[in-house]
C-alpha cells in the first residue's frame, strides 16, 4: 500500500509516518520543507500548492494539516478543499485528522461538545473552523473521505498502549468515563483505517478513544 501523509512533520504526522513505516507501508511524507519523519519518500510541497499530479498513485492520503491561530483558521476549510480537489474522482482515499468539538453529545444529533457550557472559550474558534471544514467536506461526494476525530483530550505526549475503541459521530467514553486518547494511539487507529479496504467507512466521520 502506497500512503502519502501531508504535513509529515508535524507532531501528529510523524507518529502516523512512524507507525506506517513500522508495518512496512511505502510511505512519503509530503513537507514544505527538509522532512522530519521517518518517510525515505518525500514531496516538498506546501499543502496550498499540491495537485493531482502529485497525489496520484497513491492508495491513502491523510491530512495531517493543522492551524490554531485566529489568521490561519480559515485553512482548515482551504487546505482540505485543495486535497479534496487534487483527489477528486479518484480511487484514492483520504484521511483526515479531524477535531472532537463537533462530535455530538445526544442521539438527536443537534448539541455538540462545543455547544456545552463548560467548553473552553479559547478554543471555540478552534472547534468552529473546523467543524466548518467537516461540513464542508460532507458535501463532497465525488472523494473517498473519511474525518477521523479524537476524544476530546487529545494527548500530544500521551503514552503509546496499542488499545483503542471506535466510535461514530457521537462523543464515545471509555469503561472509566472518559474522553481521551494519546496521539501514538490516534497514529495507531489512522493507520488501521488505512489498511481498512472494506469501505464502511468512507464518506463517513468516526471517532476514537483510548481503552
Amino acid at each position: 500500500m502506497k500512503i502519502a501523509v501531508v504535513c509529515a512533520n508535524g507532531k501528529a504526522g510523524k507518529l502516523i509516518v512512524d507507525e506506517a513505516v513500522k508495518r512496512g507501508l511505502d510511505v512519503t511524507a509530503v513537507v514544505r520543507g527538509k522532512n522530519k519523519s521517518a518517510a525515505k519518500n518525500v514531496i516538498i510541497k506546501d499543502i496550498f500548492d499540491i495537485k493531482a499530479a502529485d497525489l496520484a498513485g497513491f492508495d491513502v492520503v491523510v491530512d495531517a494539516f493543522g492551524a490554531w491561530t485566529p489568521d490561519t483558521l480559515p485553512q482548515h476549510s482551504t487546505s482540505l478543499k485543495t486535497l479534496c480537489d487534487a483527489l477528486s474522482e479518484t480511487d484514492t482515499r483520504l484521511l483526515v485528522i479531524g477535531g472532537a468539538g463537533s462530535l455530538y453529545v445526544n442521539s438527536e444529533h443537534t448539541l455538540t461538545i462545543a455547544d456545552g457550557a463548560d467548553f473552553p472559550e479559547m478554543f471555540k474558534p478552534l472547534a468552529d473552523a473546523m467543524a466548518k471544514a467537516l461540513s464542508e467536506l460532507r458535501k463532497r461526494n465525488d472523494v473517498k473521505w473519511t474525518y477521523i476525530s479524537p476524544a476530546g483530550d487529545f494527548q500530544a505526549d500521551g503514552a503509546r498502549t496499542g488499545k483503542y475503541i471506535l466510535g461514530g459521530e457521537e462523543l464515545t467514553l471509555n469503561s472509566k468515563g472518559e474522553s481521551v486518547i494519546s496521539y501514538a494511539d490516534y497514529a495507531i487507529a489512522m493507520v488501521d483505517e488505512a489498511l481498512n479496504t472494506s469501505g464502511d467507512n468512507v464518506q463517513k466521520r468516526i471517532s476514537v478513544v483510548a481503552e
